[in-house]
């Protein structure tokens, strides 16, 4: 009998963990779609209301040549180099006062100054964000193309 409840006792804390596992995955994917303040209230049973941002500033870019270079990539080959390069850009973007949007294809949106208002940061955050990306993509080796480089066109708005 205290073989069974040893051996139940040490199911339940396995189950337990891999409960915790799981619910952590769960959170991490939705904070990859979702502002973290979002998924709170969302989590929560609250409504969410829609705000209003005076001050914002969102940047945007994308791969120069993209179609040309994917054009002769196998769709392997196009994952795994848009794999490296938005590693390469999330990595960079956790310095910065700013919220990645989306990725899409080649294109990459970011904004600073939502979801959490950041007064008239927004601006430098981004500016500053957007150097570092620019020189960064210089770094990102297509993987069967080692001798080329890619190019990164970017453009921000604010206001």
């Amino acid at each position: 009998m205290t073989d069974w409840i040893h051996n139940y006792a040490r199911n339940l804390k396995e189950k337990t963990e891999d409960l915790k596992r799981e619910r952590r995955l769960a959170e991490d994917l939705l904070h990859q779609m979702l502002p973290k303040s979002v998924a709170k209230q969302l989590r929560k049973c609250q409504k969410v209301e829609a705000e209003n941002y005076d001050q914002v500033t969102i940047f945007f870019s994308d791969i120069v040549g993209f179609t040309s270079i994917a054009a002769s990539c196998t769709p392997l080959q196009v994952v795994e180099m848009l794999n490296n390069l938005y590693v390469c850009f999330d990595t960079r973007i956790e310095s910065y006062d700013v919220y990645k949007v989306e990725t899409i294809g080649d294109a990459y949106m970011v904004v600073s100054g939502l979801p959490e208002r950041n007064g008239t940061k927004h601006a430098d955050e981004i500016a500053e964000m957007s150097l570092d990306l620019v020189a960064a993509v210089r770094q990102v080796v297509i993987p069967h193309m080692p001798e080329g480089r890619l190019e990164l066109r970017a453009g921000i708005h604010t206001g």
